[in-house]
C-alpha cells in the first residue's frame, strides 16, 4: 500500500468519525428540553385564543380575575385577597422564570378582542425532562371551553417545542371540572395524594394526572 492511499484511508476514517460525533451531538441536544432564555416568550394562537407573555399592563385585570374567591379556591398558589402588588410580583416572576428556563407562563386572551381571561403554563424540571401544568380561568369566562383549548395548546408546546418527556398536573378533589379537562386532553389518572396540601385551614386531597410524550404522539394530538 502506498503512503498516499494509506493517508486517504485515514482521512476518510477521520471524516466518518467526525460525522458520527456530529450526529451524536445533535441527538444529545434533541433529547434535552429546549428552554430559550434570550428570546421572548412566543405567542400561541388557537381557534379562539391567543396565549402570550404577561405584560405590566395586565395587572389591573389580573387583580380582578385572579382576585375572585372562586378562582383562589381551586388553586394552590393564588392568595386571597389578591392585590395589585401580588399581580405585579407575579408578572415579574413569569418573566424572570422564563429567562431562567424554569417555566413558561402564558396569559390566556380572547382572539376576538384581546381580553385577558386566565393563565396557563408549565413549571419545568429540566433535569428530568418533565413539567407541571397549571391553569386557571376567570369566573366570567367559565363554561366556554377556553381552559381546555388553552391547556391543550400548552401541552403541545411542551412536547413539540420544549421536547419534554412527561407533563403532569393535579387538582383538588372537590374540583371535578378540572379533572374532566385533563382527561379530555388525554392525560391519564395516576392516583390520589391524600391530605397532601393545606388550604384555608384544612387538608385537601390532590388528584394526579400525567401524560408521556409517547402517549401524546400515539394519540395524534
Amino acid at each position: 500500500m502506498t503512503k498516499s492511499s494509506a493517508a486517504g484511508r485515514v482521512n476518510r476514517a477521520r471524516g466518518a468519525l467526525g460525522r458520527r460525533e456530529a450526529r451524536l451531538s445533535r441527538s444529545s441536544r434533541d433529547s434535552e428540553p429546549r428552554t430559550p432564555t434570550t428570546m421572548p416568550l412566543a405567542a400561541i394562537e388557537t381557534e379562539r385564543l391567543v396565549l402570550r407573555a404577561f405584560d405590566d399592563r395586565d395587572a389591573p385585570e389580573l387583580v380582578r380575575l385572579a382576585g375572585a374567591r372562586e378562582v383562589a379556591a381551586t388553586t394552590l398558589r393564588i392568595p386571597h385577597p389578591y392585590t395589585e402588588a401580588d399581580a405585579k410580583q407575579f408578572i415579574v416572576m413569569c418573566r424572570s422564570a422564563f429567562e431562567e428556563g424554569s417555566s413558561a407562563v402564558f396569559a390566556i386572551c380572547l382572539r376576538a378582542d384581546a381580553r385577558l381571561c386566565g393563565a396557563t403554563g408549565l413549571h419545568i424540571i429540566r433535569a428530568h425532562l418533565r413539567a407541571e401544568l397549571g391553569y386557571w380561568i376567570g369566573v366570567p369566562y367559565w363554561g366556554h371551553g377556553y381552559c381546555q383549548e388553552a391547556v391543550r395548546a400548552v401541552v403541545r408546546y411542551g412536547f413539540e417545542e420544549l421536547n419534554l418527556h412527561r407533563i403532569y398536573a393535579s387538582h383538588f378533589l372537590h374540583n371535578s371540572r378540572s379533572g374532566a379537562i385533563l382527561r379530555r386532553i388525554g392525560m391519564r389518572y395516576e392516583g390520589c395524594r391524600r391530605d397532601h396540601v393545606w388550604k384555608w385551614g384544612k387538608s385537601v386531597d390532590l388528584e394526579m394526572y400525567g401524560l408521556l410524550k409517547s402517549e401524546y404522539v400515539s394519540s395524534g394530538s
